[in-house]
């Protein structure tokens, strides 16, 4: 069997058969897949959010704890508000794209590529954050992994590539199921906390390694600020659904409308529901157990069969909230690619209908994030959200200008729920900006200039390309010379066919060889006559032995020479049978091609010969 029969055999192993372009639709989202994919990371977020509201509250103490339940409220509410103003985005702009299209049509590029930019980096980071999260859930069950946390992380972000590179509709078999598991899970758990809290049969477990409780008495306003900007990470992921619009069947607006309600009706219910469950319990937070596995364990007892499926169904929804940045930062880059803002491999679908290059570019960038802040989810929090309220914030402003430029009827109301949506989102854009920079946002704040930058850097080579490639006022030159040089490092079969080749492309054909041992230039000049097949043999003079650059020299010396002709390097290869056997010869030629790459007027074609 091949190497090449092999590989696709195995490509065809992990990642399935190739799917024809016309049976596209039939790839698409039901609204039950579509909120398994698309909701995945909002959902998933509620296992942590409440977590980190009660990590700063704790340095008030104990009593501090109980303005968890009014912060949940009101980022619930807000959360209602922004679910609302994106129903209206999905209406006006069903082809999809976002926060980068609405921007960009209404506040200007700029706009529009800071938005992209917010996107793509919320985008990794919810990998990097959803992964390491549900790798936590894996080691509070058990323990001993915790050393093995960035391995485990590393892993699943391998199988989240592979599913995603399987196709949409076969990432939406393959991750529904967790994610309503995780969601009957949470139900239950809080049905369960609400019978025990009406029968009063409440009994708090005891942490283990609960962080240090702070002896503050008053909570300043900053700190209940910190608490409110950490727990908006319950609000990841909520623009993930406008962004996927052309993912779901027909009619594609109202399936992704509807997706977003439940999503939000879910989400809201579940975060509000475990915070007011870890005021009823006194949960205190642990450097080694989550608030999740504290209430499973209060609730259902200490590991048994009932706390493990808890556990589990958390771990693989805050992994497969992963799912969600695979679904739309793919998709993201082939649009901005479209724009001419990112490289154009972006749009290429893979044999899986699937923007393979962009699922792999993220996994790349998210294992990085793994590696560099060891798997940790505290760490990778505060770069979390910057890029996620940018995106929320420029949105909405754009949806503002976009009611006001259309004018129909009950516009201004339209123009007014968005407003409100920027506004408060702005408001907490700024309080994450302030509260977050220290613990590392400031890394984010950077990135997005610089990746806009690299955005426009894009687009100008693009531009300039075009400009030089254009047929507009081209006319074409008169048809030019063309001179053959084969450089040659020994004479065999392959070379005796590159020169019968050669002598079909033009009469005047130089063979080059460079001399660095005389008596086996000696033997060449012997064999030339019977095998040169007419073609002028060049011996070049190499004192200290070089290969390279006696020929390089040679080559524009003729340049210059006859500067108004065509100058084709013509390089004999022979191909191994095997792809490993490639390791036992030189690759003289592949050096040569790297050399010429960048010279004008300088063509560089191998003319192959394949061993049995």
């Amino acid at each position: 069997m091949s190497e090449e029969r092999l590989l696709s055999q195995l490509k065809h192993l992990f990642i399935g058969r190739p799917i024809p372009t016309h049976l596209a639709h039939h790839e698409r989202f039901s609204r039950v897949t579509g909120l398994a994919v698309l909701s995945s990371d909002a959902l998933s977020s509620v296992a942590y959010a409440t977590e980190e509201i009660l990590r700063v509250l704790i340095v008030g103490g104990v009593a501090a704890l109980s303005f968890a339940t009014p912060i949940a409220v009101c980022i619930a509410l807000l959360l209602a508000i922004v679910v609302f103003s994106y129903r209206q985005t999905i209406h006006a702009y069903p082809n999809g794209g976002g926060a980068y299209i609405v921007a960009r049509e209404n506040l200007g590029r700029t706009a529009g590529l800071i938005a992209a930019a917010s996107l793509l980096i919320d985008y990794t980071m919810t990998v990097a954050v959803s992964v390491a999260a549900g790798v936590a859930a894996i080691t509070s069950a058990v323990p001993t992994l915790h050393g093995d946390r960035v391995l485990i992380a590393l892993v699943c972000v391998a199988v989240l590539a592979i599913g995603n590179l399987r196709g949409i509709r076969e990432s939406g078999r393959l991750f529904s199921v967790p994610t309503y598991f995780f969601i009957g899970s949470i139900l239950v758990l809080l049905a369960v906390g609400v019978v025990r809290y009406a029968t009063g049969t409440l009994t708090p477990p005891t942490p283990v390694n609960p962080v240090a409780i702070g002896t503050v008495h008053t909570l300043g306003l900053f700190a209940i600020l910190t608490a409110f900007s950490n727990g908006c990470t319950a609000m990841t992921g909520v623009e993930a659904v406008s962004n996927g619009v052309p993912a779901f069947r027909d009619p594609t607006s109202e399936n992704a409308a509807a997706t977003l309600g439940a999503m939000a009706v879910l989400a809201i219910t579940m975060f509000v529901g475990i915070t007011l469950l870890a005021h009823a319990y006194h949960i205190i937070p642990s450097n080694q157990e989550t608030v999740i596995s504290q209430i499973a364990r209060a609730l259902v007892g200490g590991r048994n069969a009932a706390y493990y499926a808890v556990q589990v169904a958390t771990m693989l929804i805050l992994v497969l909230a992963a799912n969600t940045a695979y679904a739309d930062f793919p998709r993201l880059a082939s649009v901005v690619s479209a724009d001419g803002f990112l490289p154009r491999q972006f749009m290429n679908q893979g044999d899986r209908l699937a923007f393979s290059n962009g699922i792999l570019v993220l996994s790349a960038f998210a294992s990085l994030l793994l590696v560099v802040f060891e798997g940790d989810t505290h760490a990778l929090i505060p770069l979390y959200m910057i890029g996620v309220f940018v995106s929320f914030t420029l949105s909405q402003a754009g949806m503002v200008i976009h009611w006001r430029r259309l004018g129909t009827p009950g516009w201004k109301t339209s123009a007014a729920i968005n407003g409100v949506g920027a506004v408060l989102t702005g408001v907490v854009l700024i309080i994450v900006a302030a509260t977050k920079a220290a613990e590392g946002a400031w890394i984010v704040i950077v990135l997005i200039p610089c990746l806009v930058g690299l955005f426009r850097m894009t687009r100008t080579h693009y531009d300039h390309v075009a400009s030089q490639l254009s047929l507009r006022g081209f006319v074409p030159e008169s048809v030019r010379h063309n001179i053959v040089i084969v450089p040659v490092g020994g004479i065999h079969r392959a070379v005796v066919q590159a020169l019968r080749y050669a002598r079909s492309l033009s009469p005047d054909v130089y063979a080059t060889y460079v001399d660095v041992e005389p008596a086996v230039t000696q033997r060449i000049r012997q064999d030339w006559e019977t095998w040169g097949e007419g073609v002028k043999l060049v011996v070049l003079d190499s004192p200290y032995r070089s290969l390279m650059e006696p020929l390089l020299e040679y080559i524009e010396q003729v340049q210059k020479t006859h500067p108004d002709s065509y100058l084709t390097v013509l390089l004999p290869e022979f191909v191994p049978k095997h792809w490993w056997q490639a390791i036992f010869h030189n690759q003289r030629a592949l050096l040569i091609k790297g050399a010429l790459l960048f010279q004008p007027d300088i063509v560089v074609t191998s003319v192959p010969f394949h061993l049995q």
